[in-house]
């Protein structure tokens, strides 16, 4: 047998690869469980429809969220009629406000979900039908905007009957 016929031993890795290894796992791990732990719904959000409620508001506080949506929609309407808003961004407005009223009340997340999502999950008439005949006209449409005071009266029957 000659010198170059002898077998030679498989490389050895040293511990720092073996520890980036590990590492890199035990990342992979984290991101997994971060990703689990952040996209779980929270704790005191309820989906509509969900009966189970874990801190129900008190009759007090929805009739204060009530009053200050409408003082809102309020002023959306003084700052149209002023001159201040189009008719487009005043119903662009209004469509963000009882969006935002309907997620404080409920903790349906409205102002994220679309028009079909919104009727898939079984919302009241009243919402879907402010977003179908005033808001979504207005905002996605060409042309001329939806009177906003129809609009207006729209969003004022939304934050009133929504229960």
């Amino acid at each position: 047998m000659s010198g170059t016929d002898e077998l030679y031993p498989p490389a050895q890795y040293g511990w720092g690869w073996m520890l980036l290894a590990l590492g890199i796992i035990a990342l992979l791990i984290l991101c997994a469980w971060l990703l689990l732990f952040l996209t779980k719904p929270r704790r005191g959000m309820v989906l509509y429809g969900d009966t189970q409620t874990s801190a129900p508001m008190t009759a007090d506080v929805l009739t204060q969220l009530r009053q200050e949506y409408h003082e809102r929609i309020a002023q959306i309407e003084a700052d149209y009629r002023g001159g201040s808003l189009t008719a487009r961004h005043a119903n662009l407005e209004l469509s963000r406000v009882v969006r935002t009223f309907v997620n404080e009340y409920s903790g349906l997340e409205a102002p994220v979900l679309a028009l079909d999502d919104l009727v898939r999950l079984g919302v009241p008439p009243a919402l879907i039908d402010a977003l179908q005949r005033h808001y979504y006209p207005s905002i996605f449409r060409k042309g001329p905007a939806v009177d906003p005071i129809a609009g207006v009266e729209a969003a004022h029957k939304v934050v009133g009957s929504w229960h």
